[in-house]
């Protein structure tokens, strides 16, 4: 008997089709393939909702023994209807080990960016000390948890790295090269200049926080993309959005969309905080300002499940497709006038809305509280 069924769910493409999850797995998917098995569990959409892969948060802050930027991995995660969770260097090697032994108790998937710094974000200047970014310790914690650090995270601002500059970024690529995992680099208040952060940055490196509207950010003063940022792309250093309480700009992005820059990844850089009083509020409200601003489901949807698990390497993640990790959302496309607004203050006015029902997380489902209200389905 399967775990599983997910009846008459819409793909974004308009298909319908039944999904079966058996194991924790995806074992069959197509126009009703479900038809005649049985499973320990049902859900029919009745062709009235879709279904992608689970979306997946690339940048949040779910540690939640963090004194600064702390949530429950649950209630940012699936009760947002997101499956997969990307801490981004909440802690660093001193407190990997508690990290990972609280997220064993989580539904969500939880994923850690392991912070250079040994002590992770217990103050805002991490990397103020360089004593603090002990390569021995970090690369002693990756081997300790292969399969929960994806990635390290760098945070490059002038908050963080007071005097120090572009040092910490340089011992970065260093401290990468043993493992060779992907470095995520935050960009906000200089020094050190965006030039000198970008032209450090190699293939699969990922810049967060790429459309924050200060004076640090990847566009000149006449709106086009800086020669730094270009040649980083070229590179095939990644974008990722992280918007969270100050780094999102709707004139930034806008500017950099109509040149042709786009996100790689869309992610929330959401914690407690603007979880609770925005201007995040959760993944679904950063993708809907996107088709806001006139991307399409399809552009919206890979920048949470395809693209975001290939170009970070999660394995069993990101595709509906059979063999893949029965990780599932279920959302609605609401059509309605919405207010938006971005990191600055600024507001665009929307006509549709992702509305997440239910995270399928190895086949457990869970239900968002509009999927416990207004939408409720027989979960």
């Amino acid at each position: 008997m399967n775990d599983l069924i997910i009846k008459q769910a819409k793909l974004i493409n308009g298909d319908v089709v039944d999904v079966v999850i058996n194991e924790g797995k995806i074992r069959e998917i197509g126009a009703s393939v479900g038809n005649g098995l049985t499973a320990k569990k049902q859900i029919d959409l009745d062709g009235k909702y879709y279904i992608s892969a689970g979306w997946i948060d690339a940048h949040t802050h779910c540690y939640p023994a963090s004194p600064i930027y702390f949530d429950e991995p649950d209630l940012a995660g699936a009760a947002c209807g997101v499956t997969t969770m990307i801490d981004a260097g909440s802690v660093g090697a001193d407190d990997v080990d508690h990290f990972y032994s609280l997220v064993q108790k989580a539904k969500t998937n939880v994923y850690s960016f392991l912070n250079i710094a040994r002590i992770g974000i217990i103050a805002q200047n991490e990397l103020s000390d360089m004593s603090k970014i002990d390569d021995e310790s970090l690369q002693k914690a990756i081997k300790r948890h292969p399969d929960f650090v994806v990635g390290i995270k760098a945070r490059m601002s002038k908050s963080v790295v007071g005097e120090n500059g572009i040092l910490p970024l340089i011992r970065a690529k260093e401290m990468q090269k043993e493992s060779g995992l992907p470095l995520m680099v935050h960009i906000g208040n200089n020094p050190p200049n965006l030039d000198e952060i970008a032209d450090l940055l190699t293939k699969g490196d990922i810049i967060t926080h790429c459309f924050n509207g200060k004076p640090n950010r990847i566009l000149d003063q006449d709106g086009n993309l800086k020669p730094a940022i270009q040649r980083a792309l070229a590179r095939g250093v990644i974008l990722d959005v992280g918007h969270g309480g100050e780094s999102f700009s709707f004139s930034v992005a806008e500017q950099a969309m109509r040149i042709g820059t786009y996100p790689d990844i869309i992610s929330s850089d959401i914690y407690h905080k603007n979880r609770i009083n925005g201007p995040v509020y959760s993944l679904a409200a950063v993708m809907t300002k996107f088709l806001c601003m006139g991307f399409s489901l399809k552009q919206v949807l890979d920048c949470v499940t395809v693209k975001a698990a290939d170009l970070l390497h999660l394995k069993g993640k990101g595709h509906l497709n059979v063999g893949y990790d029965g990780d599932v959302t279920i959302f609605d496309i609401k059509d309605e006038r919405i207010e938006l607004s971005d990191a600055e203050g600024q507001v665009r006015i929307g006509t549709q809305k992702f509305i997440p029902i239910a995270a399928i997380v190895a086949g457990e489902s869970i239900a968002t509280k509009e999927g416990e209200s207004e939408y409720a389905i027989n979960l």
